[in-house]
């Protein structure tokens, strides 16, 4: 397809999703946020993708929404335009979703980081959610992942009195799995995403459904539906294969059946 707002390429078995607003900072608005929804749909759909990397340039991951398209905007104008729906489109991707932050990850911008299932950070990524400054609040998961992510204490300060976490910061508290240098970011999230996409597919991805049910379910549900899981791949050709190839020391050769 031709997007306007962002940008996409594959990397082998690796899907790249650049958004790509460089004048306004990659700023949300609703047709960079449907076309990132429908990248992210097509990549999921694609058999010869195994996961996905999500980036913005080095200076900005996203500085947020874009203000100016909803400043004068009323409740009614605000909920048909689904602009806060939008990301639900990351909520159904199956396969593994890397985000790579470089530079400013803010409002908007820090929700889509949140939304994903790991997250590689440059040294100069800044994490926050400045919507009181405005006079809202996140509407897009940032109060509930971020609680989730790095506990009440210190979500209770981003989401009310606009603290920002540094990528060293973030790194500690858990909101990111790594941090590298700004020039190696990109790289070494793609290096990951290479990694998973090379990886067993049913079993990364029933993998990522079981983690997410550990905030979305009790535990006696959870713990139910990881042990279903866990039987269930025991019907795969993945699985007879990956269990012959460690009995014979070999690479296994997944066939995501």
């Amino acid at each position: 397809m031709s997007y306007t707002s962002i940008l996409t390429e594959t990397h082998g078995r690796v899907g790249l999703v650049r958004l790509n607003r460089p004048q306004a900072m990659n700023a949300l608005n609703r047709d960079l946020l449907a076309e990132l929804c429908q990248a992210l749909a097509d990549f999921d759909a694609d058999d010869g993708i195994g996961a996905i990397v999500i980036s913005g340039s080095e200076k900005a991951f996203a500085a947020g929404a874009d203000i100016k398209a909803m400043a004068e905007a009323s409740l009614v104008e605000m909920v048909r335009s689904s602009f806060v729906e939008l990301f639900d489109g990351l909520r159904r991707v199956r396969k593994p979703v890397v985000a790579a932050v470089s530079g400013y990850a803010l409002g908007g911008g820090c929700e889509i980081a949140l939304a994903c299932d790991l997250v590689v950070a440059s040294e100069t990524a800044k994490f926050g959610q400045p919507e009181v400054t405005i006079g809202v609040i996140p509407g897009a998961g940032g109060t509930q992942r971020l609680a989730h992510a790095i506990g009440k204490a210190l979500a209770m300060e981003m989401v009310l009195n606009n603290r920002t976490l540094t990528a060293q910061e973030a790194l500690h508290f858990g909101l990111v799995n790594r941090v590298t240098p700004v020039e190696r970011f990109l790289d070494e999230a793609l290096a990951m995403a290479a990694e998973l996409a090379g990886r067993a597919p049913l079993a990364v991805r029933l993998g990522k459904e079981m983690v997410n049910k550990a905030y979305e379910l009790p535990l006696n549900e959870a713990l139910e539906a990881e042990r279903r899981s866990f039987y269930m791949l025991f019907a795969t050709q993945d699985q007879k294969e990956g269990m012959k190839a460690f009995i014979e020391k070999r690479k296994p050769e997944w066939k995501g059946r």
